[in-house]
């Protein structure tokens, strides 16, 4: 479907007789059917005509608007970082912290490893993401490839599953709501830059083409002489670079590499499940001490009281507030639960064909699965700032618990494990009539 209501879809549909550019050429990564793009103007996108995964996204000046976004989130990210995130007072006492308190407070608490989580994806990545944007759009501007352009690229699809600032602002919001009840909340001017910076991130990530840009950095590359449209690339022995789009023909003896980026291709050689069967055991394995110790330690007046992730959804509900104990309960304990059944079953259901659901309902069934998963990290973020903020000793103060690390121990393990399942699998026994399906493509 196309981002315009008046603009008419384009689906890219395979030819029958028409000669096809191989440079026009992409395999969906998520049925493995060859399709051959057609002409798109800013606006539209080609969906595969299998799975309806959307290939391509065009807009219009895509070098000049994600330079922009890039530059404007950067901006906001700066200010988000020099000035004042959050502060409370009670009772004449008080305390102001700054975005990267986060994190440094967690280090000094023993916590290393959920403070370089916290800062890797709330701030070092998406710094990253731009900062390569940035480059990549201003040597796209400048009609040349800057240095490193394309080892650049590369960087941009291996970092984008990890940005999680977003989720960020969801976990700064419980844990204000937390802190309102017992104590005055002052919001600086960061928290409301990184409101914004968030906004920009999730705008700049829309708006890269990366089809547009790999083309822009090689124009010479295409597909293989003889790659016939409509039918699978594994049946053709090809495979289409996951980075860089580029289908490739795969060599008789030895790993196989994209020709474009040099990223490791992925064929198709059959179902095969257990880096993601292995990564989810130890999901369920670090989930029971996620659920079983307390993930934060509250001490009021000297007296400490331990608090697990199911302990302080009962005690929101306790307190009247059903939405943030609803947000809790559902990110921090149905999600990841949901999301280890159901990629669990995935990896039982491709093997049983006559099992239910067809594989149009599976596929939308991961799709929900591997998108949800991050937004469990809302809990892990809610302690990092608590902490941070709750610092008055005997008084008042917050500490992390063990079950800090375990936790997001899990949302990662869950999340690799929906990256290494193989969507192909999902589609290898299922009937494919290449007749009916090789359509002409609609052109606008």
């Amino acid at each position: 479907m196309s981002d315009s209501p008046h603009t008419p879809a384009i689906t890219a549909q395979p030819h029958r007789r028409r000669t096809v550019s191989r440079r026009r050429l992409r395999v969906c990564h998520e049925c493995d059917l060859l399709v051959a793009l057609p002409r798109l103007a800013p606006g539209q996108k080609a969906d595969c005509p299998r799975c309806g995964h959307t290939l391509v996204r065009r807009h219009a000046n895509p070098a000049e608007r994600s330079l922009a976004l890039a530059l404007a989130t950067l901006t906001a990210l700066a200010l988000s970082v020099a000035f004042p995130f959050i502060g409370f007072e009670l009772s004449g006492i008080g305390n102001r912290i700054e975005l990267t308190d986060s994190a440094s407070i967690l280090i000094g608490l023993h916590q290393p490893l959920v403070a370089l989580c916290v800062l890797l994806t709330v701030i070092i990545l998406p710094l990253v993401y731009l900062l390569s944007v940035s480059w990549l759009c201003a040597g796209m501007l400048l009609g040349r490839p800057l240095p490193r352009s394309r080892q650049i690229a590369r960087t941009l699809r291996h970092v984008t599953p990890w940005m999680m600032a977003d989720v960020f602002v969801i976990g700064t919001l419980v844990s204000l709501i937390k802190v309102v009840g017992m104590a005055d909340i002052e919001l600086g001017m960061s928290f409301w830059t990184f409101c914004a910076f968030a906004l920009l991130l999730l705008m700049t990530t829309q708006s890269v083409d990366k089809d547009w840009l790999w083309f822009s950095l090689d124009r010479r590359a295409m597909a293989p002489p003889g790659a016939v449209p409509g039918r699978t690339a594994s049946e053709q022995n090809l495979c289409g670079c996951a980075t860089c789009g580029l289908v490739n023909a795969l060599p008789a003896h030895g790993k196989a590499r994209c020709r474009r980026c040099d990223e490791p291709l992925h064929p198709w050689h059959g179902i095969n499940n257990q880096a993601t069967l292995a990564l989810l055991a130890a999901s369920v394995i670090m989930y029971l001490p996620a659920n079983l110790y307390p993930i934060m330690v509250t001490t009021s007046l000297g007296s400490s009281s331990p608090s697990t992730i199911i302990g302080g959804v009962l005690l929101f509900i306790q307190h009247g507030d059903w939405p943030i104990a609803f947000i809790i309960f559902t990110a921090s304990i149905l999600v990841p639960v949901c999301k280890i059944l159901a990629l669990l079953w995935l990896c039982y259901i491709v093997r049983h064909e006559q099992a239910a659901l067809s594989p149009m309902s599976r596929i939308r069934l991961y799709r929900i699965t591997e998108f949800v998963g991050r937004w469990s990290m809302v809990d892990v973020f809610v302690v990092a700032i608590l902490v941070a903020l709750i610092r008055n000793g005997n008084l008042m103060s917050i500490e992390p618990g063990p079950a800090a690390l375990a936790f997001a121990a899990v949302v990662v393990l869950t999340m690799l494990a929906a990256m290494l399942f193989d969507q192909r699998a999902i589609w290898a026994g299922a009937t494919h009539n290449n007749n009916e399906n090789r359509k002409e493509p609609n052109h606008v």
